[in-house]
């Protein structure tokens, strides 16, 4: 039963947007939990160590952050096949491509592989600046993730790739919280104004509280 929804694209657009929706909760967490940084060094790196200390004693040291990484990896797996798979059978389906582009086609709406591509090679960019330090600038230091944050948006490639990624994500959220209101049937002529109008404002506040952290280094507001 499982096979058979997977195979068929309405079980695919399902799962795509239920993890879409699994990682956007995630990123209004995580952007709350950006911008504790603005309270000072103390209160951000207390609020990181919090993070791996989630459900003590009955949840051991870390082990509701990894948790909570597992159910993301998942989803971002999920999303990034189904979204391939759907793409390869759009291909298929119309083997050539139109005569005449769809004019009412937003930005968003043609930019949404290649955000994915964007925010999938940003993920990898991101865990290895801020979570291994494999490429981080400057001596990366563990347990000390308000001194790796400000030594990444002090570099001009760090604000770059950030700031190009944040925007990527404004597009696909503003695009995608429509489009799996619309697979997952909570749409309607009524609700769709309604729908498109959440949609931009989370675009909207994701993409300002984001790139907030970046200009608050550069500004020397977070130092």
């Amino acid at each position: 039963m499982a096979r058979t929804v997977w195979d068929s694209t309405v079980g695919k657009k399902t799962v795509m947007a239920v993890s879409g929706l699994i990682m956007l909760l995630y990123l209004v967490v995580h952007m709350i939990g950006n911008l504790k940084i603005f309270f000072g060094a103390g209160e951000f790196n207390h609020y990181a160590h919090w993070l791996r200390t989630v459900g003590e004693p009955f949840m051991h040291y870390e082990w509701t952050l990894w948790a909570v990484r597992v159910v993301l990896v998942v989803a971002v797996v999920a999303h990034a096949v189904s979204a391939y798979q759907l793409s390869r059978r759009d291909i298929k389906a119309r083997p050539t491509k139109y005569v005449h582009k769809k004019a009412r086609a937003s930005y968003a709406t043609r930019t949404m592989r290649w955000g994915g591509v964007i925010l999938a090679l940003f993920i990898v960019w991101h865990l290895l600046d801020l979570t291994t330090g494999t490429v981080h600038s400057g001596g990366f230091e563990h347990g000390k993730p308000y001194q790796n944050v400000v030594d990444t948006f002090s570099t001009w490639y760090g604000n770059t790739i950030y700031i190009v990624a944040m925007l990527a994500v404004g597009l696909h959220v503003r695009h995608g919280f429509w489009s799996a209101a619309q697979t997952l049937g909570a749409g309607s002529r009524t609700r769709d104004r309604a729908l498109k109008t959440t949609g931009n404002a989370l675009a909207l506040l994701l993409t300002a509280g984001f790139v907030a952290v970046p200009v608050g280094v550069m500004t020397g507001v977070v130092s």
